[in-house]
């Protein structure tokens, strides 16, 4: 059965660097929802095509090379030296309808050899929850891995209860991490880490392949991409939650939703995960946390960069130190486009900071107030009266531009995965197998700038039995 033209490269690398392993069959494949457009994209063959049974595992399409890839990594600041898929195989790649290498993956596809006594499976509720989040983050603009399919097994997965199980098919840029390189670096193994570099450099980086020093160019392009990747998550108000190196794709794309969550009330301390007892993952702390991650992909790199060792280490820090005057940068850019502004002032800063100190204040909605300015923002603030005074400030401003003032709307959405909408939809799935609003609430999210006829409850506030919210890791 022909679904795609493979093209599978990374299978031609040396054997330690993935295992060999088609997926684990499952009961009664059913498809809960499959991403047409994105299969346009990269020029799939579904008719006639039995996408369950494909997209379950059952059925392994033609040209596809079934292999779960190693990794090792930082977890919470603790190094472990293997993971790797340990509940995802990687069918193949394909390349799509604009000549780029995307990587076809499932997830909860079942044990491999890196799965380290678990089954390998996936339960519906957070297979749902990466559907709906990478595809509201591909519509918000931001790079991110895409969801092309999930489909229910037919069979349960047993966390703290019995689960429906299911697969999501998901489709990358790549699905090389910075745990990659670390599990050849805590090998010593110089020509893996070697390989890997020369591949990562030919698949995403090819205008470095003539540069004078390809490896340290490496890092410099993915500092950048980081420092482009962090900054769009918090112009969405995006915390990840689990910031792990083998969680930071050196593609500079978004991977790995497990306890994510999109900010209500802004405060910089907000964390959402259950595990991260300590904030080490909070909203604010994820520049410098990417910028720990980028300093372990430096440490992989180091006897590439330079034979002598304390050349290379001044040549890496220099590098590592640039994220921080990149993001920087970046984030107020960005920020400056969500109040409005076209041009740069010495003062934009402090503007922009002390509507964010406000708004800690008043526990407005960081979505609504951004959305709101030209009209009816005051009204989220427990003291509208602090905002009247910034709102002044903020006006004179704009009014210094001259012309027509700058569009908002096409930077600040209006409908993003709210955390309490996407529990409700979850929780309809999973314990009903009522499908509806997980429908509806992704055809919302496929368009979160423009306001949508009758729907304007997924705008909303949460309510407020929904302002305290945690989120679990889905293994």
């Amino acid at each position: 059965m022909v679904l795609a033209a493979f093209s599978n490269s990374f299978s031609e690398l040396p054997a330690r660097f993935y295992e060999r392993r088609a997926p684990t069959a499952v009961a009664r494949p059913e498809l809960v929802v499959f991403n047409h457009k994105l299969a346009g994209e990269l020029g799939l063959n579904t008719e006639g095509v039995d996408l369950a049974a494909i997209f379950s595992g059952n059925t392994v399409p033609e040209g596809a090379e079934p292999i779960a890839m190693a990794y090792a990594g930082h977890q919470f600041g603790g190094f472990t030296p293997q993971l790797g898929d340990g509940r995802a195989i990687l069918m193949g790649e394909v390349i799509d309808c604009n000549f780029a290498r995307r990587d076809i993956q499932l997830k909860g596809s079942g044990r491999t050899a890196f799965s380290r006594g678990g089954d390998g499976r996936a339960a519906l509720g957070p297979v749902l929850r990466e559907y709906l989040v990478s595809e509201a983050m591909h519509a918000l603009g931001v790079p991110t891995t895409r969801a092309l399919c999930a489909v229910t097994t037919g069979e349960h997965v047993f966390r703290e209860r019995a689960l429906p199980g299911a697969v999501v098919t998901r489709v990358l840029a790549s699905n090389i991490r910075v745990g990659t390189f670390q599990f050849f670096a805590v090998r010593g193994d110089e020509d893996g880490i070697r390989v890997l570099a020369d591949y990562v450099i030919a698949r995403h980086y090819p205008e470095l392949r003539e540069v004078e020093n390809p490896y340290l160019a490496l890092l410099e392009a993915v500092v950048e991409r980081q420092a482009a990747l962090i900054a769009k998550w918090l112009h969405v108000g995006f915390i990840h939650g689990v910031m792990n190196t083998d969680n930071m794709a050196v593609s500079g794309e978004t991977i790995d939703f497990g306890p994510c969550a999109f900010m209500d009330a802004y405060d910089p301390a907000t964390v959402f995960s259950s595990i991260d007892e300590l904030g080490r993952y909070a909203y604010a702390n994820q520049p410098r946390i990417a910028q720990w991650n980028l300093t372990r992909l430096a440490e992989t790199l180091l006897p590439l960069i330079d034979k002598d060792e304390a050349h290379s280490i001044e040549l890496a820090t220099g590098v590592i130190r640039g994220f921080g005057p990149k993001f920087d940068g970046l984030w107020l850019e960005g920020m400056r486009r969500k109040i409005g502004l076209r041009t740069a002032e010495e003062g934009d800063r402090a503007l922009i900071q002390s509507l964010l100190d406000l708004m800690q204040a008043n526990l407005a909605d960081y979505t609504l107030v951004f959305r709101r300015l030209d009209e009816d923002a005051r009204e989220l603030f427990v003291n509208p009266l602090d905002f009247d005074g910034w709102a002044e400030g903020w006006r004179a401003r704009r009014a210094r531009e001259g012309g027509e003032p700058a569009a908002m709307d096409c930077v600040n959405p209006l409908y993003i995965p709210r955390n309490y909408l996407v529990e409700e939809a979850l929780e309809a799935a999973v314990e009903r197998a009522d499908f509806a609003p997980f429908h509806e609430l992704c055809e919302v999210l496929r368009n979160p700038f423009e306001a949508q006829a009758g729907r304007a409850r997924y705008a909303d506030l949460p309510p407020p039995s929904e302002a305290i919210y945690r989120t679990f890791c889905g293994t």
